[in-house]
């Protein structure tokens, strides 16, 4: 793995709690960190802040683990698979504890949380383990196991700081994450967040606004808003903010400079009318809804206890469909839940016909423990659920070629998130589909690019002024900058990218 240069990332603020104390650099055998995430949005969010606590102790992320005198392993539970490949890194850090002496190992996240002191019974390497509520507590942990030789753990049931309050080292570029709530009370039968992530709670509207002001003062132009479950935000008992999450969308298309809004996660049963009209109608707001529907069956949505029958799920994409017409659907479907049978299993493949999904992540039912539905009978064999994954797999990838190819021959804004030096760049469209758009204008006379303008832009539901001048490309068109806006036409699709050219104006 290629790791950036500590001066391609940006870094927030140090937080100033650890004045008057020996920072992480002055005892570790080696001031560097090697950090790995494993999982979801949060996890990689979280991972940046674990990054910015340590770079303000003095700390140098690397690349290899063989380099580092503190390992970090930011974990996922919501799979099995997770778990194994916790145990395989765990080896590689066993054979460095014994290589090198002075190595810290630790790891974080969901798993810290779910296994807790077992962990650390079990595997003697784990110097310390921190939960996805107390991650703030990671360098006095290290600290102290440096100074006093004491295993610890932080494994808080309830958010304590949201890790979007601490420092912050991102990677440059035009896209960061913004964590407006944490946890969930929806208690699936399957999964394991509401257990080690504990109940909803929702950051302050202000802290969400100013946190995403800086942002854009540092280039950002896309911001995705993270919660398990967005929906629900601002509604748990004790909050005393005055927005709802639709409010908060139309709130953040106030800050200038900001372009585009996406968010994830999305409880179906909780989309309300106010959502779906700022999907429809506030202009930083993307075309692109993840909602996970998980099964088309009504016997198994009882079983996983969603909340919502199949015929809600239809009716509330019809409702979007309606009101959002050029909206991408995309979902999360589960097989081979306990009891699933083969008729449950047609109605999750006619369910993802009928909406249309553009693409759907796709998984064989993983037991977590301590949930609900990990004690259920009638698992189906593995044989039968992954032939069933398979299935589903191949269906939504003919979906997402046909809602792909219907895209060729239009006009189709993106926002550039990266380029190569012959003038290449991709995006994606407000919709979130990756375009690769090749090099096919030239720069103006001097070769070089200028400072961008305000970018062109098509189809869009803002109206930020198009500053090219008249008369021929604007200089910096052959490679614009990152976080431009750029007006692409479409030549061809596949099922997971399309291609296109520039066009100089919309």
């Amino acid at each position: 793995m290629q790791l950036p240069a500590e001066a391609a990332f940006t870094v927030a603020p140090p937080d100033p709690s650890g004045a008057g104390r020996d920072r992480l650099c002055d005892l570790l055998a080696r001031p560097t960190f090697y950090l790995r995430a494993f999982g979801c949005q949060m996890n990689e969010h979280d991972s940046e802040r674990i990054h910015g606590m340590l770079h303000a102790e003095g700390l140098r992320r690397v690349a290899q683990p063989e380099e580092a005198g503190l390992l970090i392993y930011n974990t996922c539970t919501v799979r099995e698979k997770a778990d194994s490949r916790l145990v395989g890194h765990l080896g590689t850090a066993r054979r460095l504890k014994t290589r090198a002496s002075g190595v810290v190992v630790v790891v974080a996240g969901c798993l810290a949380q779910s296994r807790g002191e077992d962990l650390l019974r079990e595997q003697a390497c784990v110097d310390v383990l921190v939960g996805p509520q107390d991650i703030a507590s990671l360098p006095s942990l290290v600290r102290r196991r440096l100074e006093e030789g004491t295993r610890g753990s932080a494994l808080a049931p309830t958010t304590t700081v949201f890790s979007a309050d601490l420092p912050r080292v991102r990677r440059e570029g035009p896209l960061a994450w913004v964590q407006i709530m944490t946890g969930c009370t929806n208690f699936c039968s399957y999964c394991v967040v509401p257990l080690v992530r504990g109940p909803e709670a929702s950051r302050p509207a202000h802290h969400i606004i100013a946190e995403a002001q800086g942002l854009v003062a540092d280039g950002v132009r896309e911001v995705t808003l993270l919660g398990q479950n967005v929906n629900a935000y601002g509604r748990e008992p004790g909050f005393h903010g005055t927005h709802d999450f639709a409010d908060l969308l139309w709130a953040l298309a106030e800050i200038d400079g900001l372009y585009r809004v996406r968010f994830m996660n999305s409880h179906p049963k909780d989309v309300s009318p106010g959502l779906v009209r700022a999907l429809a109608s506030c202009p930083v707001v993307c075309e692109h809804l993840h909602l996970p529907a998980q099964s088309g069956s009504d016997r198994i949505l009882r079983a996983m206890r969603r909340g919502y029958t199949r015929a809600d799920y239809l009716a509330l994409v019809h409702r979007l469909r309606e009101e959002v017409p050029n909206l991408a659907l995309t979902s999360d479907l589960i097989v081979a839940f306990p009891g699933e049978s083969e008729d449950d299993f047609q109605q999750t493949l006619t369910l993802a016909e009928e909406c249309g999904f553009d693409t759907a992540f796709t998984f064989i039912y993983s037991p977590r423990p301590g949930t609900r539905a990990a004690s259920l009978p009638d698992r189906p064999a593995r044989g039968v659920a992954e032939r069933r994954v398979e299935e589903l797999i191949a269906l939504m990838q003919a979906q997402s070629r046909v809602a792909n190819e219907r895209l060729v021959g239009s006009m189709q804004e993106i926002l550039v998130e990266g380029g190569d030096g012959d003038g290449r760049v991709w995006g994606r469209t407000r919709s979130h589909k990756l375009v690769h758009v090749a090099a096919s204008c030239t720069a103006g006379s001097d070769g070089g690019a200028a400072a961008a303008p305000k970018a062109p832009q098509c189809g869009a539901r803002h109206d930020r002024e198009h500053a090219s001048p008249s008369g021929g490309l604007p200089p910096w068109f052959a490679h614009p900058p990152l976080g431009s806006l750029l007006a692409v036409h479409i030549d061809s699709a596949t099922s997971a990218t399309l291609k296109g050219h520039r066009l100089e104006d919309c």
